[in-house]
């Protein structure tokens, strides 16, 4: 399994450091190519300073795996406040290699090991969830919220709201006041990708 730490610039204190921990589903991890969400993350670190850790995973086994690993050994996991998903799916689903796995499946999966932390889907997929299958993910994971898009890709990127939603919490702590700012500096882009988030 691929891993990248994204440095974060001499001028950033290590101190008011935030992580972005992100997986990103590809076809075969054996393969080592720069993805464009690579080179978001390099610019989120370069520009904003927020750090982040690169991974990626071709079965369903990796984001388990990888999820372990960062809760036993990294020592920094409390200051991982969002796990970053780029994967294809449906409304409520992921798909790796083919395989479609419902985000029932996933909370099972990470039962209470996501506490106080913001799972966020790039529009590479949809998220589309009724209110009893976010309070679900919610109450089995212990996360904060999810959020993510309910516009399909249609060809046009998340990835620069993207960024701008975590550059926000290196300014600011509560959730909310982030999602107002975004909708306030981004508001065009949060209209048309319909930025939404289940808490």
């Amino acid at each position: 399994m691929l891993e990248k730490r994204r440095q974060l610039p001499q001028e950033y204190p290590m101190d008011s450091e935030k992580f972005i921990y992100c997986l990103e589903a590809v076809e075969d991890v054996e393969q080592d190519q720069v993805t464009e969400v690579e080179k978001n993350l390099e610019h989120l670190a370069m520009q904003y300073g927020v750090t982040s850790i690169y991974k990626t995973c071709d079965t369903i086994e990796g984001p388990e795996d990888s999820l372990n690993a960062l809760v036993m050994d990294d020592h920094h996991f409390k200051d991982y406040e969002i796990i970053y998903l780029v994967m294809t799916g449906e409304a409520n689903s992921i798909c790796l290699n083919g395989y479609y796995y419902s985000l029932q499946e996933i909370a099972e999966l990470f039962e209470g090991r996501l506490r106080g932390k913001i799972l966020h889907f790039s529009n590479a997929k949809v998220l589309d969830l009724e209110e009893e299958e976010a309070q679900y993910f919610l109450d089995i994971t212990n996360a904060k919220a999810v959020s993510g898009y309910g516009n399909p890709s249609r060809g046009l990127s998340s990835a620069n709201l993207d960024k701008a939603f975590f550059n926000l919490f290196k300014e600011e702590d509560d959730m909310f006041e982030v999602v107002e700012e975004l909708h306030r500096r981004h508001y065009d882009a949060c209209k048309i990708l319909d930025f939404r988030l289940y808490y």
